[in-house]
C-alpha cells in the first residue's frame, strides 16, 4: 500500500530526482524484444507465475529502463564537472564598413571580409548545480531502484492473489464435476425406483432439479473462470493465445497456511518507508542547494582566436591577426527580488512536509498490519470450521445415502445432505484461498515482501 499520491511523487521526483527522462530508440527496442520473448509457462506454479510477470510485465520492464535513463542522467549532468572545449567558425562580409570621424576626418574601421575561429576551453570551479548533481548521485540511483522494488512488489501482491482467485473458481468447478457424476448416480438410482414402483416421481424429479441447479453453477463458474484467468494473463504479460496451466498442491498450500503472529509491524522494513527516507534526504540536499545560491558562481576560461581581414575575398585567409586570453570568471548575484529567501524557505517546509509522510506511514503501517492480522486470524479460523464441517457433512451424506437405499430415509434428507456437503467443500476451499490472501497482505504489512 502506497502512502504517496501520484501528484506527491511527480512532485518530488520532478524536484531532485535527475530529469529529462526521454528513452532511447535501443532501450525500447529491447523493451519489445524482451515481450516477445516472454515464452510460456511449463510449469505455472504460483513461484514460477511470480517470476513471469517480474520478468516480463511492461510496468517493470518500464521502472529497469527508468532506473537505466537515472544512470545516464547522472553521467550527464556529472560530465559538467569535466572541461568545456569548444569551436566557433564565423564568416561575414560588410557591404558598408563602419565610419568613424577622428580628429575631423571621416576613417573607415574595419575590412570588407573578415573570418574568425575560436577556441574556447572553460572548468567549473564552484557551481552549486553541479556540486548538487555529484552530492545526489547515489541517492537518485537510491531512489530509482527503489521504486522499482515497490513496483515489483506490488505486482507480486496482485499476481498472488489473482492466483488464488482462480484456484478458488476452479475448484469450485472440480467440487461441480464431482456432485454432478454423484448426482447422476442418483438420478439414474431414483429413476430404476420409480420403475420399480418402490418411489413416486418426486424422488426422480428431485434428483433432476438438483443435477440441473449444479450443472447451471458449474456453467456460470466456467465462464467467470475465464475472465479471471485473463486478468491473470494481463498482470503476468502473458501470451493471449496461449493456455495457462495452473498447477498446485493443496495439501502444501494447507503447510504453508501458518505464520507467527506474535510479530511487530517494523515501518522502517516497508520499501515506503525506504523510498521516503531516500526522498528526505534528497531534500535534504535540495535545502543546502538553495542556501549555496548565496556563493557565487567560479569559472576558469580562456580562448584562442583566429583572425582573419581583408578587402579582397580571395586573399580574405592569407593573413591572420590571432589573440588569446585566460580568465577566472566570478559570477556573484547581489539582488534578485528576495527569491534565494523565498525558496530556501519553500525548502525548509518542503522537509517539514516528507516528516509528516513520514509520521502519517508510521501510523497507517500499525493500523494495516493490525487489520490484515485480524482478518487473517479470522479466516484461519473459519478455515479451519469449514473443514471440519465439510467432514461432518460427508459423512452424513454417505449414512443418509445407504440408509435411503435400504428404505429407511426419504430421497428428500439425502437431496438435503448433498446440498450440505456441496456448500461445505465449497466454503473450504474459500476459506483456504481467503486465507492464504490474508497472509499475503499481513507479509507485506510488516514489509516481507519485497522483491
Amino acid at each position: 500500500m502506497s502512502y504517496w499520491s501520484k501528484s506527491d511523487k511527480k512532485f518530488f521526483l520532478a524536484l531532485i530526482a535527475v530529469a529529462f527522462l526521454s528513452p532511447s530508440p535501443s532501450l525500447l527496442l529491447a523493451q519489445s524484444q524482451a515481450l516477445v520473448e516472454g515464452g510460456t509457462l511449463e510449469k505455472a506454479t504460483l513461484e514460477e507465475v511470480v517470476k513471469y510477470a517480474l520478468k516480463n510485465q511492461p510496468a517493470i520492464q518500464q521502472s529497469v529502463i527508468d532506473e537505466r535513463i537515472t544512470e545516464n542522467n547522472i553521467k550527464s549532468r556529472l560530465a559538467d564537472w569535466y572541461p568545456q572545449i569548444n569551436f566557433n567558425y564565423n564568416l561575414q562580409h560588410n557591404f558598408i564598413v563602419q565610419t568613424s570621424i577622428i580628429g575631423g576626418n571621416p576613417v573607415k574601421l574595419g575590412v570588407s571580409n573578415i573570418s574568425a575561429g575560436q577556441f574556447t576551453v572553460s572548468q567549473p570551479l564552484f557551481n552549486r548545480d553541479v556540486l548538487l548533481a555529484r552530492r545526489t548521485q547515489n541517492e537518485v540511483r537510491l531512489q530509482a531502484n527503489q521504486l522499482t522494488t515497490s513496483n515489483k512488489t506490488d505486482l507480486a501482491v496482485d499476481v498472488s492473489k489473482a492466483f488464488y482467485d482462480v484456484l478458488t473458481t476452479k475448484q469450485q468447478i472440480d467440487v461441480a464435476n464431482e456432485d454432478i457424476v454423484r448426482l447422476e448416480r442418483s438420478l439414474k438410482d431414483a429413476q430404476n425406483q420409480y420403475k420399480a414402483g418402490v418411489a413416486d416421481k418426486i424422488d426422480y424429479k428431485r434428483a433432476l432439479i438438483s443435477l440441473n441447479n449444479t450443472k447451471a453453477s458449474k456453467k456460470g463458474n466456467e465462464e467467470i473462470l475465464k475472465g479471471k484467468i485473463e486478468y491473470l494473463k494481463s498482470l503476468m504479460a502473458y501470451p493471449k493465445a496461449q493456455e495457462l496451466n495452473l498447477q498446485y498442491d493443496s495439501l502444501q498450500m494447507e503447510r504453508e497456511l501458518f505464520l507467527d503472529t506474535l510479530q511487530n509491524a517494523e515501518y522502517t522494513s516497508r520499501i515506503e518507508y525506504q523510498l521516503l527516507n531516500t526522498q528526505k534526504r534528497l531534500l535534504e540536499y535540495n535545502y543546502q542547494y538553495t542556501k549555496w545560491s548565496y556563493l557565487p558562481t567560479v569559472a576558469a576560461n580562456g580562448a584562442y582566436n583566429l583572425n582573419f581581414q581583408n578587402n579582397q575575398f580571395l586573399d580574405l585567409y592569407s593573413k591572420n591577426f590571432p589573440n588569446s586570453f585566460a580568465a577566472i570568471t566570478l559570477s556573484f548575484p547581489i539582488y534578485q527580488g528576495g527569491k534565494r529567501k523565498i525558496n530556501t524557505n519553500t525548502a525548509e517546509w518542503q522537509l517539514k512536509r516528507i516528516d509528516l509522510d513520514i509520521k502519517r506511514l508510521q501510523l497507517n503501517v500499525n493500523a494495516e498490519y493490525v487489520r490484515a492480522l485480524g482478518s487473517y486470524k479470522g479466516s484461519l479460523t473459519n478455515l479451519l470450521t469449514q473443514k471440519e464441517n465439510m467432514e461432518l457433512a460427508r459423512e452424513v451424506y454417505d449414512i443418509l445415502q445407504l440408509q435411503y437405499r435400504s428404505g429407511i430415509k426419504t430421497y428428500l434428507e439425502v437431496i438435503a445432505s448433498e446440498t450440505d456437503l456441496r456448500l461445505a467443500r465449497i466454503n473450504y476451499y474459500n476459506a483456504l484461498y481467503q486465507v492464504l490472501s490474508n497472509k499475503i497482505d499481513v507479509q507485506r504489512a510488516l514489509g516481507q515482501l519485497n522483491y
